[in-house]
């Protein structure tokens, strides 16, 4: 059985970032803040993966700003204009999953900034089988989504739009308009994914890609929506509300990764014992180099 490991790395021009909230104790656009930090920890960033890969004998695949990249750019840019350059690049890691699926039996897809701290091998463990791999409800419980909403609400607050919160209210406003069922609605994070080809091919993400668009555009500009304009202005573009969309709405079985298989480090830098799979979402890769030296 072939299987490879691979990652995505796209240093996007900085004329092409978007603004967003600076990460929790930082004061720079969160976009600038990661440019910055993934240049200056590459060279780590990629020997990490490739330790791990080599440790469990797995091939590793790193795709980055080269042609291939430029020519997907140039198309997506031309299609879609109103899709910023860093939604594009979560597109293209979900379409390089599909062109891998082509020729590999099992693919485990870690964003650059997941770091592997113990070479545990991920596809011994899961059985992809089974159904995709992917960590779901990240910090979005029922109850966080109702208070983060009452909180928007009652003080005027609007979130990111990369937030759990806007991608689950997004997610929930494609589902009810095309009449599926809003009881289930979850919010997916696609930094870690372990899937097969048949899987893929069940999701069948990029099958309906133009109509999926249409009525994102159509839940974003609508003037009368149902929504109140704090939650309406949350709406955007973005691969995990389609890949959540698409998910549920076929009612596919999917595999929630357990907390060791992708620990999200986000508002506050700590490592519990048993992490496997680091996702510094806040960049603090210091830390983490920190924790492996005082730990291996």
């Amino acid at each position: 059985m072939t299987k490879v490991i691979y990652s995505v790395y796209i240093d996007i021009p900085e004329a092409e970032l978007d603004y967003q909230p600076p990460h929790w104790g930082t004061n720079i656009s969160k976009t600038l803040h990661t440019k910055l930090e993934f240049q200056k920890n590459y060279s780590w960033l990629k020997q990490n993966h490739k330790l791990y890969a080599n440790k469990i004998q797995v091939e590793y695949k790193l795709f980055e700003y080269d042609n291939e990249y430029k020519k997907y750019h140039k198309w997506f840019k031309k299609t879609y204009p109103q899709i910023t350059s860093y939604n594009i690049v979560n597109f293209y890691k979900l379409y390089i999953l599909y062109e891998l699926a082509k020729n590999y039996d099992e693919i485990l897809y870690l964003d650059f900034d997941v770091i592997p701290i113990k070479y545990i091998s991920f596809f011994d463990i899961w059985d992809l089988s089974k159904g995709i791999a992917i960590l779901s409800g990240t910090q979005s419980t029922q109850n966080d989504i109702e208070s983060d909403t009452i909180k928007s609400l009652t003080y005027k607050r609007e979130q990111s739009i990369r937030s759990p919160l806007a991608k689950y209210w997004n997610a929930y406003a494609m589902l009810q308009e095309e009449s599926f069922n809003t009881s289930k609605c979850d919010v997916f994070n696609t930094g870690i994914i372990g899937a097969n080809k048949y899987w893929l091919d069940q999701l069948d993400y990029f099958n309906e890609f133009d109509k999926t668009l249409k009525l994102m555009k159509y839940l974003i500009t609508e003037k009368h929506s149902m929504y109140p304009k704090y939650i309406q202005n949350m709406f955007g573009y973005d691969n995990e509300t389609i890949w959540a969309y698409n998910l549920l709405s076929k009612e596919l079985p999917y595999q929630n990764l357990s907390p060791e298989w992708h620990h999200f480090m986000d508002k506050w830098s700590y490592i519990p014992e048993n992490t496997i799979f680091v996702h510094a979402i806040n960049k603090n890769f210091s830390y983490v180099k920190e924790w492996i030296e005082t730990n291996k």
